[in-house]
């Protein structure tokens, strides 16, 4: 079999550019494999690493060999067993090598290919398809950040930037631009003393002038100085403008006393993998997290998924405390808002058209998006019946449940997944 070895020079990094050039070629394998691994992975692990395999065949490439060539002529012995035009049966299973089924003296076969992300790889393959819907890309939705490229080389600068090579070459032409007469002159000089010498002599006066010209000319050559301060270089670093969007997330959870410890543990996993995403996809944008029963209060993240405060149920009250957030810090009209609300709907009656009217008047017009999770295993409540009625007035909300932990996964991937614009 012939092998074709590519040894061109890579980069000193080759590892890591053969490993992503392994990922995109098989990235629908390891996609399914990282989908497989979080079935069973705990949300507060989403962001290690992973182990993972790929069957063997689904790496399996082309490869060239040599032909037999030529006319063969092969003479086979003979069988007590089968005749021309007999089927074969299928051999029994265990014999593939893949460490399945029973062990057995025949067959061969090859191990799945076992591969390790790494916690940002695993990561870039989680999030691949998820984006923040309608995210406005107008220049209201921009701020202008700076970022700090190289840009050549310049003349002047700190020496942490000094660029030795770019001196150094530098240097070594104003050398030679410098002495190149001298150089000329002293072969010129050289040469005649060797036709004075031939003719007059080591001792006569004029090759001895000639040795005290050629000693001058040497220590005009000696006298260029090896590098100056002209032949300096300095690595040019400017700020090139780079416009980003930004956008704040408003995280409301639900925390009264018809939300038992598994529903509150259900939203804070929604949560967590909600703020996960927002911290690795987008550079700029903040989260704003409510917690609320009866009385709705804005706190940081340890508050926000580790108090353990409880009481009634008004869901208005978070919902007003966010219409007064947005208005007193995210209205001017450069952000964009998105909101997601996690309750078990189990509201007081004359609360929940309230919460739908702060929704459909005071915040949905202010959000590109807006979701809202309810977390109940039984029939819909009565703030779910009151959110339906938004569906059709506005494609910037969305409603989803989960009935159990397991689901998600799937509705955090409904609500957020990219569509193309």
């Amino acid at each position: 079999m012939t092998r074709i070895i590519d040894r061109r020079f890579d980069s000193k990094k080759k590892s890591a550019v053969n490993r992503q050039r392994f990922m995109r070629r098989f990235k629908q394998q390891i996609r399914r494999a990282v989908s497989d691994a979080i079935q069973d992975r705990s949300i507060r692990d989403l962001d290690n690493g992973e182990q993972i395999s790929i069957p063997s065949k689904d790496l399996s490439e082309p490869q060239f060999q040599h032909g037999r060539g030529g006319v063969w002529e092969q003479v086979f012995s003979g069988n007590d067993q089968f005749s021309s035009g007999d089927l074969i049966n299928r051999p029994p299973a265990g014999g593939g090598g893949r460490g399945q089924g029973k062990a057995s003296n025949e067959g061969e076969g090859e191990d799945d290919f076992v591969f390790h992300l790494s916690r940002e790889e695993f990561l870039d393959i989680f999030f691949d398809d998820l984006a923040l819907p309608n995210l406005i890309r107008t220049q209201l939705a921009k701020i202008t950040d700076y970022k700090t490229q190289r840009a050549g080389f310049t003349a002047d600068g700190t020496p942490a930037n000094i660029n030795i090579i770019r001196s150094m070459r530098g240097a070594l032409g104003r050398r030679l631009a410098l002495g190149s007469p001298f150089t000329v002159r002293l072969r010129e000089l050289q040469k005649e003393l060797d036709e004075v010498v031939e003719a007059c002599g080591e001792d006569s006066p004029e090759a001895i002038a000639l040795r005290e010209e050629i000693a001058r000319v040497r220590a005009k050559i000696e006298a260029i100085p090896f590098i100056d301060s002209f032949d300096l270089r300095y690595n040019n670093r400017i700020k090139v403008p780079k416009p980003t969007t930004q956008a704040v997330m408003f995280c409301v959870m639900d925390v009264s006393g018809s939300m038992d410890e598994e529903k509150k543990a259900t939203a804070k996993r929604f949560f967590m993998l909600l703020y996960l995403f927002l911290n690795r996809t987008y550079e700029h944008i903040e989260v704003v997290f409510i917690r609320h029963h009866t009385i709705a209060k804005e706190v940081d993240e340890d508050e926000f998924f580790h108090s353990r405060e409880s009481g009634g149920t008004v869901v208005s009250s978070a919902l007003k405390l966010m219409h007064e957030v947005i208005v007193s810090r995210y209205a001017r009209g450069n952000w964009n808002i998105y909101g997601a609300q996690a309750s078990d709907g189990d509201n007081w009656d004359n609360d929940s058209p309230i919460c739908r009217d702060l929704l459909d008047t005071q915040i949905l017009p202010y959000c590109q998006y807006f979701a809202y999770i309810e977390i109940t295993p039984g029939e819909p409540q009565n703030l779910w019946r009151e959110y339906e009625k938004l569906m059709g007035a506005h494609k910037n909300f969305a409603m989803q449940r989960i009935e159990a932990p397991a689901d998600i996964y799937p509705v955090f991937r409904e609500l957020f997944k990219k569509t193309l614009v």
